[in-house]
């Protein structure tokens, strides 16, 4: 199977397929990581994105189900340097072009991932195009398609990946957690069901629902897309703004933006986000730095806010990765503390997190 990768601004890269017969569009990223392709492929934040993976061989461990952030493979597809066809591990179970091919996601592989990267790095990230086929495909008809095709972000892509009920997962039931759910990833419901029960409600349940399930405290989930998306602003921001004196409450990657543009910040889109295990982020109050996991292309902006204090912040290009307010019990970082890949630099975060709720004392 032969493969079309096109950019907008006219590159045109030919490949070998894999996965999927299938043309898809979406923004193209990359992610650093050497490591955790399985997790970056099911991580709901992907969503409306194609992923490239800057290390050059991906599928050398097969793909399990231990290790998925979501029940599918999330982003539209899937960019590699070269994918391995004999994995070998214990627990190696497909394939990662079977694993795509039952997902019905195209890839690409044998293409310059590097020199793709450094184009990216130089000129921000691009709408893209990726077709796999066995025969022909006109390549000046994608270009002009990708051309004229609106952003992903202006999607509500949190709508895509929320749930659409409300679940309840039993964990350690002495305090019961509400998770809002904008794409959240597996790894921080495991997390706190260490320490409660977790109830996940759809990203646009409204603030009398959430009352009404007597929690402990609220977390906000990671998620695609733009923070400022009219819908998530009608709903998740509203929510969060009515019951931001009610519940101690942290944020996690898009809740932190959400959270920051409750108490009047702005949100940007970064020229090629963030996307990897090995960021470095300062904590301004106690001087350490941590190398966290992180995955997203818009920040929060650093500005003069009375209510909120700014406790982290991105060594390599100091955008804002943390915040606090100044008086109620709500914290909120840009990277993924339950992505470990420290292995656990910032796991104290959730403990953090309960210890607010239980000195709180609120809710049900």
């Amino acid at each position: 199977m032969k493969a079309l990768l096109v950019l907008e601004d006219g590159t045109c890269i030919e490949g070998k397929g894999f996965g999927s017969e299938k043309t898809v569009f979406g923004e193209l990223v990359f992610n650093t990581n050497m490591t955790g392709y399985q997790e970056s492929l099911t991580d709901p934040s992907y969503k409306g994105q194609i992923l490239m993976a800057t290390y050059p061989l991906i599928g050398n461990y097969g793909v399990n189900k231990d290790n998925f952030e979501s029940d599918k493979i999330q982003p539209e597809g899937f960019v590699v340097s070269e994918q391995c066809d004999f994995p070998s591990h214990r627990k190696q179970g497909k394939t990662i072009h079977e694993f795509l091919k039952e997902h019905n996601v195209p890839g690409i592989s044998e293409i310059d991932t590097r020199a793709l990267t450094i184009k990216i790095r130089k000129h921000g990230t691009v709408k893209a195009a990726l077709a796999t086929y066995q025969n022909k495909m006109d390549a000046d008809a994608l270009i002009k398609k990708v051309k004229i095709m609106p952003h992903p972000t202006t999607r509500n892509l949190v709508d895509d990946v929320s749930c659409k009920e409300i679940k309840i997962i039993n964990g350690n039931g002495k305090y019961k957690i509400v998770c809002v759910d904008c794409g959240v990833k597996e790894n921080i419901k495991r997390n706190l069901l260490k320490h409660c029960d977790v109830i996940q409600v759809p990203y646009n349940t409204n603030a009398d629902e959430i009352r009404r399930l007597k929690p402990n405290g609220i977390v906000v989930s990671n998620g695609p897309g733009d923070p400022a998306h009219p819908d998530v602003k009608a709903t998740t921001e509203k929510t969060l703004k009515e019951i931001s004196q009610d519940f101690p409450i942290m944020g996690i990657c898009l809740g932190h933006q959400i959270l920051s543009m409750v108490f009047g910040c702005e949100t940007f889109k970064l020229k090629f986000g963030h996307r990897g295990g090995n960021q470095p982020v300062k904590d301004m109050e106690s001087g350490k730095v941590y190398i966290t996991s992180q995955n997203h292309g818009f920040a929060v902006k650093s500005q003069q806010n009375d209510e909120l204090v700014f406790t982290h912040f991105n060594v390599n290009d100091g955008t804002v990765e943390g915040m606090r307010h100044s008086f109620l019990p709500i914290f909120s970082v840009q990277y993924h503390p339950e992505a470990s890949p420290g292995p656990k630099d910032s796991s104290h975060l959730f403990n953090e997190f309960m210890k607010m709720v239980k000195d709180e004392g609120r809710g049900g």
